[in-house]
């Protein structure tokens, strides 16, 4: 999804925020092992990362349609080194 368009969390008006969460959380196949979590754990987790910044929201103009993706982890130089400042 490298064309989509990074949407900010305060973009979102509260309920459609939560439907992009439960079609997230709902979606079949996701894994959280063998314990059986609340709906309303996964849906405080998913908002949690989202606030911390560990997953984007990303819509994509072509399909018009919009989901949830880990955000991108700093990309390594040829070398090996981290390119975040700093390093």
């Amino acid at each position: 999804m490298s064309d989509g368009v990074v949407v900010p969390l305060e973009r979102l008006s509260e309920a459609a925020l939560l439907g992009l969460i439960d079609d997230f959380v709902l979606r079949e196949g996701t894994d959280y092992g063998h314990d059986d979590i609340p709906l309303e754990r996964k849906r405080a987790d998913v908002r949690r990362q989202l606030e911390r910044g560990e997953v984007r929201i990303v819509f994509d103009p072509r399909t018009e349609t919009c989901t949830l993706v880990p955000a991108e982890a700093p990309r390594a130089e040829p070398s090996g080194r981290s390119s975040k400042p700093g390093d």
